[in-house]
């Protein structure tokens, strides 16, 4: 079996970790949120198999990767700024970016911003969406009103941290099955719930196992990176959307223009924020709109099989 190897590179002022496998036209993953290199671990083998470098980096805030501590150096443009940085140290000129939940934005800047260097694109779970004229937690108080939004809630320094590291273990259990395609109703994770003592898991029950998808060995490897760094530096990507579109209003209403394909699982709760005409109009050359049967929000952890078909596919179409 191919093997996964790891090392560390200097990108943009930070030690960034990376796991790679095979050689070939690079190809770049990029990690959601709360999760890690790891939650590649499928598709590393299977593209470099398929005769690509692929390259799953802990991004800024994560596992082995540097967290810097000021909150302000979280922005989408030092996000996107680490991984131009990481091709640089890999010698090479250009990548197909990758990103799955927050590393989907990361990936649709990365080809907005730098088509040069990106000249291609797959996003998961999350759709491109372009800066428009509504500040992010603006928009998100007059959509919700008095009702309880995770992101608003994710807002306020430390509070996200206390609940989630009480019990990290607990915390990514009941967050990765609640977010599910085994949920049987995943939708209810974004239900609207009252502002007032609700906390980010009340709604999110304890599995009484663990999907078929993920292991206990592959929990106890998330949860061990987050009982050692903590969630801090994920969160600070949310604490940062506000001024991240003040930064990018040079780039109000852009489209990404390089060839894109989207992937998202049939039952992904995120699902109510990604209407296919919106994803097709901001995205004009969008190949194709891959809809995994079944899968939740971890479409990439949760059906591996179909997820690498479909990005062999686009791979292979470029």
């Amino acid at each position: 079996m191919t093997a996964i190897t790891h090392r560390t590179i200097q990108t943009n002022g930070i030690a960034m970790h990376i796991a790679e496998a095979g050689s070939g036209p690079l190809v770049v993953l990029c990690h959601g949120w709360p999760e890690s290199w790891y939650s590649w671990r499928h598709q590393l083998v299977a593209l470099a198999e398929a005769g690509y470098h692929a390259v799953a980096p802990d991004q800024r805030g994560y596992g082995q990767t540097d967290r810097p501590a000021a909150i302000d150096q979280y922005t989408q443009l030092h996000l996107v700024g680490d991984i131009v940085g990481l091709l640089d140290a890999l010698g090479e000129e250009t990548a197909v970016i990758v990103g799955h939940d927050w590393g989907a934005p990361v990936a649709w800047n990365a080809a907005l911003l730098r088509p040069d260097r990106f000249p291609a694109v797959v996003g998961m779970s999350v759709p491109f969406s372009s800066r428009g004229d509504i500040r992010p937690t603006a928009g998100m108080t007059m959509a919700f009103g008095d009702n309880f939004f995770y992101i608003l809630y994710f807002q306020q320094p430390g509070v996200a941290e206390a609940e989630l590291e009480a019990d990290v273990t607990a915390s990514i259990r009941r967050l990765y099955f609640a977010a599910s395609g085994d949920m049987v109703h995943s939708p209810q994770v974004l239900a609207p719930r009252p502002m007032a003592g609700t906390r980010f898991l009340d709604n999110m029950p304890e599995p009484e196992q663990l999907p078929g998808w993920l292991s206990e060995a592959d929990l106890a490897f998330f949860a061990t990176e987050f009982e050692r760094t903590g969630f801090r530096g994920g969160l600070n990507w949310y604490r940062n959307m506000d001024r991240t579109w003040e930064l990018m209003a040079p780039w109000r209403n852009a489209k990404v223009t390089v060839p894109a394909l989207f992937i998202t699982g049939e039952k992904d709760p995120v699902r109510v924020f990604a209407p296919e005409a919106n994803i097709r109009s901001a995205v004009p050359d969008l190949k194709d709109l891959v809809l995994i049967p079944g899968a939740g929000h971890w479409v990439q952890q949760e059906r591996p099989a179909e997820v690498n078909a479909a990005l062999l596919k686009f791979l292979r179409s470029l």
